[in-house]
C-alpha cells in the first residue's frame, strides 16, 4: 500500500471511496463527497488510478489494488456508481467486513442507499454516523464435474446458469435439497438472493422478495415446460441445477461479474452463503417505498387504512 502523508485529525476515522470515474457525473461527486468529508477531519483513502482521475488534495491517500487489505483501518467504503460499481463494492465490503454506503449515479441502483442529489446528507450522516448496518444474505456456489469440486464462487444476488450456443438450449435438471423437481430446456437458471430478486431475477420473470425474508429462489429463464414456474425454498436448503451429459456446455454467472464455463454433466449447487454483505442504511424507509420510487410504480388514488 502506498499512502500520501495524512493531514492531522485524519488517523481517527477513515473512510474508503471507490467510483467508476469513467463518468463525468461521477468525478464530481466522487469531488463532493472527498471535500465534505476533509473539511470534517474525515480521512479518505481511493484507489490510485482513480485517483487519477479525480482532483484530490494530496492528504487524500491512496492504494494500488482493490483487495480486502485495501480498506484495512476503514470504518466505511462509500460506492458512487451504477450496479456494476457497486456490486465491486460488494466484493470489497464481504471481504473486509467494512460496511458499503451505496450511491446511485445509474439506472435503478436497488443496493444504493442514496442518489446523486443527496451526497450533502451523505457526508453528514458519515460524519455524525448517524446510519445503521444491516447485513445481507449471500450465496455460496460450488460446481462439480465428473464428481470433483472444479469451481467455488459467491454472489450477493444471484448465481446464473446460462446456455453459451444461442441456437441450442440447454438441457437442466433441477434439485432441491437432495430430490430432483423437474428438468427441461430452457436459456438458463438464475438462483438468486433477496437481495436479486429485484435483479436479474426479476428480469427473468421472480417474484420481488423483501429483503428481510430469509429465502433462496430458483427462477427459470425461457423454460420450454409445462411446469418452470420460480419457486421459494426455506434459507437452509440447498438447490442444484444439473447439466445434461447430452446438452451443450453452460456457463455460470455470479453478479454478473465472475464466470466460469460449465462441461456438459456439469452440477452446480448453490446455498445460503456463510459470509454475508455489510450495508450501511442512512435511514429505515421502507421496502414498499423504494420499490414504488425504483420503478416509478403508478399509486395514484391510494387512500391509506381507515383510522
Amino acid at each position: 500500500m502506498t499512502t500520501h502523508a495524512a493531514q492531522p485529525g485524519n488517523a481517527e476515522r477513515t473512510v474508503f471511496l471507490l467510483a467508476h470515474t469513467g463518468r463525468p457525473a461521477a468525478i464530481r461527486s466522487a469531488e463532493l463527497v472527498v471535500q465534505g468529508l476533509l473539511r470534517n477531519g474525515l480521512g479518505v483513502r481511493v484507489l490510485a488510478v482513480e485517483a487519477a482521475d479525480l482532483p484530490l488534495p494530496p492528504s487524500v491517500e491512496t492504494v494500488s489494488d482493490a483487495t480486502p487489505a485495501a480498506v484495512d483501518g476503514c470504518e466505511l467504503l462509500i460506492v458512487l456508481g451504477g450496479d456494476g460499481t457497486l456490486l465491486r463494492g460488494a466484493e470489497i465490503s464481504r471481504a473486509s467486513g467494512v460496511p458499503m454506503l451505496g450511491v446511485n449515479l445509474g439506472r435503478v441502483g436497488f443496493l444504493a442507499e442514496a442518489e446523486r442529489d443527496d451526497l450533502d446528507k451523505v457526508v453528514d450522516r458519515v460524519v455524525t454516523r448517524a446510519y445503521q448496518v444491516e447485513e445481507r444474505m449471500t450465496l455460496d456456489v460450488v460446481v462439480h464435474s465428473n464428481g470433483d469440486v472444479v469451481h467455488t464462487d459467491w454472489a450477493l444476488n444471484e448465481a446464473a446458469v446460462q446456455k453459451v450456443s444461442p441456437e441450442r438450449m440447454l438441457e437442466v435438471v433441477l434439485e432441491i435439497d437432495g430430490r430432483p423437481v423437474t428438468g427441461f430446456g430452457c436459456d438458463g437458471i438464475v438462483c438468486a438472493t433477496p437481495t436479486g430478486s429485484t435483479a436479474y431475477a426479476f428480469s427473468a420473470g421472480g417474484p420481488v422478495v423483501w429483503p428481510e425474508v430469509e429465502a433462496l429462489l430458483m427462477v427459470p429463464i425461457s423454460a420450454h415446460a409445462l411446469f418452470a414456474k420460480p419457486l421459494i425454498t426455506s434459507p437452509d436448503s440447498v438447490l442444484a441445477v444439473e447439466v445434461q451429459q447430452y446438452t451443450p456446455h453452460g456457463v455460470l454467472w455470479c453478479d454478473g461479474r465472475r464466470t466460469v464455463e460449465l462441461p456438459a454433466g456439469a452440477r452446480v449447487e448453490v446455498r445460503r452463503g456463510a459470509v454475508p454483505v455489510r450495508l450501511a442504511r442512512l435511514h429505515q424507509a421502507s421496502f414498499t417505498d423504494r420499490l414504488v420510487a425504483k420503478f416509478a410504480l403508478p399509486v395514484q388514488g391510494w387512500r391509506g387504512a381507515p383510522h
